[in-house]
């Protein structure tokens, strides 16, 4: 399996860097930001990466990986947080990451501390449901979360959560109190059993003060429902209403095709929210409602034909979406997938994502650090997080192992590795589309490279997007895949897979507001205007091809202006120089390397220029990557026709490669556009 950094260069260098970055913390990080006074340093630093003790290539012939395996890795990854642990008062308090983040004040402290606590907390409640003397860095983990517990109820402590006020609206507290229920449910013979009643009963007030209150109508219902089934089930009096409102809406809110609808978008909260929220509610509440939990289950199965083909052919996963940072905790559907009664479902293939995907960050050298895993996707990237994410905020990743929920003999752990689809179904030379109607997303995979693609929605104005996330790089991309993580925009007209066009205040702006048209044919048509002036409109058509996607779009600008559209972007591996290539026989090609992956573009019809940029501090994996921009000075209407292409390894492409398109007719009046392939089929484009 190839890596994208010198791994062993790479650990050196982030030791050193990690033992600084722990003494510099306590010389300048205190005096510079108040809000830091409380965060500790490390006790020592973890191994970097995770190495499998007892791999089990018996039954995980790809990844090593068995129950054992994970129960090894959320340790491994609990051991790194509890090395700020010295006694059972300290807090799961890390160190900040970015300003964009929170905490910015001290007021919003002890709620980091609670998101440290409750997060963390998804690693340590199945590991103590197998291990309840579980002891990592000299502190019993039972007593320290017991204890932890308790602070939330001891006015005492600076841990202390006061009750909601009788006019107080759902915050955060809300959230990280539905992550507690479900670990309260998950080890209660560890967590919850051993309390006095006295505490049990104010324990419960505090938390049904929020469960029972009001609510946010996304996948926050859920936590209202975590909290209210598991006091309900507790003995306690709840808000029955609330419970049952929130289960209609949440159910209300599923679309088809496995995904549900997290007002507005389509992103991984469908997975490692409603799909894993509403398949382990059903599990351990349904007996309240039968009826909801069945449709829970209903819909749950929807995704086996759809969301597993989001993965690579190594299984894995995408950069798509916000909160990227939770990682692997997408794969926990998958897992929970074990719940169904159904011999058809590939177990195999389950795990084999789900483990291929915790392996894709735990043995990548740029996950952690003060061994805490960053803020972004592989390293720290602050492009891909949200001002609502504190450090401690990154454990949610953790609900990937509440699939050890699932006992030993369940198939999802019996089951043989393997590599569903792309063993024998998927052909080289080939691509495969899955278009949901119920959703219009749009998924493909490419045998050749051994990628998957995802086109999705998108349209949201930076205006009214407060949070700046929804309108961002994180969801406004032409497409998304897993071979090239996306590049965030720079100032300078830096763009990759996407358009940009020069504004009226004279800003490089991005498309964001697409409107979905239709999928016929292998022909995907999405429609676009600028944020700033709506005149400015894009008729887009996508093609997937074997290679690639070939494009052919058409702009109308009311005004003289330049646009410019990027290729995905190759980061640097190794420190080796990027490779820039010509083909003698496809001369207008453009085609760059980075020694795993090439990219070319070949601008079939209405580009000025074909240029290489080499934007710095813009990629997720290195601090410099290499990007094919093609730019065009426009005015009234124009036909741009672009074949993006890519290849792994290191052969050139051949010219049969960057020449998958014969011919391309353009009508007069620019109303429509005929594509003759090579293999003398034809696209027909009407605009």
């Amino acid at each position: 399996m190839t890596t994208q950094y010198d791994n062993q260069q790479l650990l050196h260098n982030i030791m050193k860097r990690n033992t600084l970055r722990s003494i510099l913390t306590a010389l300048w990080l205190v005096p510079a930001m108040s809000v830091m006074a409380q965060v500790a340093t490390p006790t020592h630093q973890i191994e970097p990466t995770f190495t499998i003790p007892t791999p089990n290539y018996k039954v995980s012939p790809y990844t090593g990986l068995d129950r054992q395996g994970w129960i090894d890795a959320a340790e491994y990854l609990l051991d790194g947080a509890f090395t700020y642990i010295r006694d059972i008062d300290d807090p799961m308090y890390f160190p900040k990451q970015f300003d964009k983040t929170y905490p910015n004040n001290p007021g919003q402290i002890p709620t980091a501390k609670l998101e440290g606590f409750c997060r963390t907390l998804f690693l340590a409640a199945p590991l103590l449901r197998e291990n309840p003397d579980l002891t990592l860095n000299g502190i019993k983990v039972a007593d320290y979360y017991r204890h932890q517990l308790l602070n939330l109820i001891n006015p005492n402590s600076p841990s202390y959560i006061k009750h909601r006020a009788p006019n107080g609206g759902p915050s955060q507290i809300l959230v990280e109190f539905g992550a507690l229920a479900i670990s309260l449910s998950t080890a209660k013979n560890v967590l919850w059993d051993p309390l006095t009643q006295a505490q049990k009963d104010e324990l419960a007030a505090t938390m049904l003060s929020y469960g029972n209150g009001p609510t946010i109508g996304s996948n926050w219902m859920f936590f209202n429902v975590f909290v209210i089934s598991f006091f309900k089930e507790q003995g306690y009096e709840v808000n029955d209403w609330r419970m049952e409102d929130c289960l209609k809406k949440l159910l209300a809110l599923y679309r088809g095709e496995g995904w549900y609808n997290d007002a507005p978008a389509y992103d991984y909260y469908s997975m490692w929210a409603f799909q894993m929220y509403g398949p382990i509610w059903a599990q351990m509440y349904g007996h309240f409602y039968p009826e909801y939990a069945a449709q829970f289950m209903k819909n749950q199965a929807d995704l086996i034909d759809n969301y597993p083909y989001m993965f690579n052919a190594e299984g894995r996963m995408n950069m798509w979406g916000r909160s990227i940072p939770y990682r692997f905790g997408a794969v926990v559907p998958l897992a929970l997938l074990g719940y169904q009664d159904n011999a058809d479902i590939n177990y195999g293939w389950m795990r084999r994502i789900a483990s291929s995907t915790l392996l894709q960050f735990l043995q990548h050298p740029a996950l952690l650090e003060d061994n805490v895993p960053t803020l972004g996707f592989y390293g720290p990237f602050e492009p891909a997080v949200q001002i609502y994410s504190c450090r401690g905020s990154v454990y949610w990743c953790g609900k990937a192992f509440l699939a050890l929920l699932l006992p030993a003999d369940n198939p999802f752990w019996t089951a043989k590795e393997n590599n569903g689809p792309w063993d024998k179904e998927f052909k080289n030379n080939k691509v495969y589309n899955k278009f949901q109607p119920a959703t219009n997303l749009l998924i493909t995979d490419y045998p050749n490279v051994g990628g998957s693609e995802m086109r999705s929605w998108c349209h949201e104005t930076v205006a009214k997007d407060w949070q700046k996330f929804r309108s961002s790089e994180n969801y406004n991309k032409l497409a998304y895949h897993t071979e090239f993580p996306w590049m965030a925009d720079g100032k300078h007209g830096e763009v990759s897979m996407n358009y940009a066009t020069k504004n009226g205040k004279g800003q490089w702006e991005v498309l964001r507001l697409y409107t979905f048209k239709s999928f016929e044919e292998g022909i995907y048509r999405r429609d676009a205007v600028l944020e700033t002036d709506d005149k400015v409109a894009y008729r887009l058509a996508d093609i997937p091809l074997p290679n690639g996607v070939l494009r052919v779009d058409k702009v109308s600008v009311p005004n003289p202006t330049t646009i410019r559209l990027g290729h995905y972007t190759l980061p640097k591996i190794d420190g080796k120089s990027f490779s820039i290539e010509n083909s003698k026989k496809v001369p207008e090609a453009t085609i760059i390397g980075n020694g795993e992956y090439k990219l070319a573009t070949v601008p079939l019809y209405g580009w000025d220029a074909t240029t290489v940029h080499y934007p710095v501090g813009l990629h997720p994996v290195s601090d410099q990557c290499s990007l094919i921009m093609s730019e065009k000075a426009v005015n009234g209407e124009h036909i741009m026709v672009t074949l993006h292409l890519w290849k792994k390894g290191k052969k050139p492409f051949s010219h049969k490669e960057l020449s998958p398109v014969r011919e391309v007719k353009v009508a007069d009046d620019l109303s429509s556009v005929e594509i003759i392939m090579a293999d003398k089929s034809v696209k027909s484009i009407v605009f």
